[in-house]
């Protein structure tokens, strides 16, 4: 029997709904300086009046249910990468620097070497995206996690000129979409994943034929920050929009950065999709479409750029060590054609 993700437990209409059902009690705490209309990734407050003055722009977010594989393989010291990418990749999507992180641990009892092997690695991802981890906080709360379990989430905040925000208000129809490569999974659709891939430690640790690893290795890979490459690129190149793809995928975190009345073409030929991605799918039995509404598919970052500076922003991406991946352009009418 095929199984998606609301039937694994994750209902996004109602996540769709409580945003909405929010938003007034969120906009009653606004002052002149919150700008609403800069981009999508990140919350923007700016530092001055003046058309080039600094916008401080801040994300926040979690590692999700891929934790439940940690506290089973008892391996702590890569989630907290995942935590600093969710946030930071955010951030970079808006042409921001990201210069601080915090972090919050809560769990049901504090074990000193754990929670060292978890900042550890958001130390690790602070050093890839290039900001200082500045403080954090650790809580321990018996009878609500359990012993052996913990939650974390994490904040950053970084700086952009207001003149130099990069938030997708200049693609026309005809330009081009450049992909930069996942490292996996990334942090988004564990619930589903968690449906084909229990966390039993010996299956995780088994040798998988179509993964051709481990799953314990593939499951638990960090999520890639993109924050170094994508500042290094907009140095020399123009981006028009760039899209971080976590939950919900292609289909809802392309649209994020195009205009109304425009959609975007994805030519699914342009890449190998990578073998998780095939077996998941296998697994859960599910239609190409649900696939790519819940999972990155191999492609971690979208870029928007116009067709005459597609060959020049390639180019320079190799030059950075990516393998970009010409994913597809931008069409009249709206949504995600695959």
């Amino acid at each position: 029997m095929a199984i998606d993700y609301k039937q694994a437990g994750v209902d996004v209409e109602a996540g769709y709904s409580a945003v909405a059902l929010m938003k007034q009690y969120v906009k009653e705490t606004y002052d002149k300086n919150v700008v609403g209309d800069l981009g999508s990734f990140g919350g923007f407050y700016a530092l001055s009046d003046a058309p080039d003055g600094d916008v401080l722009v801040a994300g926040t977010d979690g590692v999700g249910t891929k934790l439940k594989y940690a506290f089973v393989l008892d391996r702590h010291d890569t989630v907290g990468i995942d935590c600093v990418a969710m946030c930071v990749n955010d951030i970079v999507c808006q042409g921001a620097r990201p210069l601080i992180f915090l972090d919050y641990i809560a769990c049901g009892k504090l074990v000193p070497e754990k929670i060292a092997s978890i900042v550890k690695g958001v130390a690790e991802g602070c050093k890839q995206a290039g900001c200082a981890l500045i403080g954090g906080e650790t809580a321990e709360m018996p009878g609500f996690y359990p012993l052996d379990e913990y939650d974390m989430a994490g904040f950053s905040c970084g700086i952009a000129r207001k003149d130099k925000i990069v938030n997708g208000s200049g693609i026309v129809a005809g330009d081009k979409l450049i992909g930069l490569k996942s490292s996996g999974i990334h942090s988004n659709g564990y619930s589903l994943v968690r449906q084909l891939f229990p966390p039993v430690k010996e299956e995780l640790l088994r040798y998988d034929e179509e993964l051709g690893a481990t799953p314990a290795d593939v499951i638990l890979t960090p999520t890639r920050i993109y924050v170094k490459t994508v500042l290094e690129l907009l140095k020399t190149c123009s981006v028009k929009g760039i899209a971080h793809i976590t939950g919900g995928g292609f289909i809802e975190n392309i649209p994020r950065i195009i205009p109304k009345g425009l959609g975007v073409a994805i030519d699914r030929d342009s890449y190998e999709v990578p073998a998780i991605f095939k077996v998941l799918q296998k697994r859960a039995g599910i239609e190409d479409r649900k696939m790519y509404n819940t999972f990155n598919m191999g492609i971690g970052l979208v870029l928007a750029v116009s067709s005459e500076d597609e060959a020049n922003v390639a180019a320079e991406l190799r030059r950075l060590g990516e393998e970009p991946v010409l994913l597809g352009k931008v069409v009249e009418g709206e949504g995600v054609i695959l």
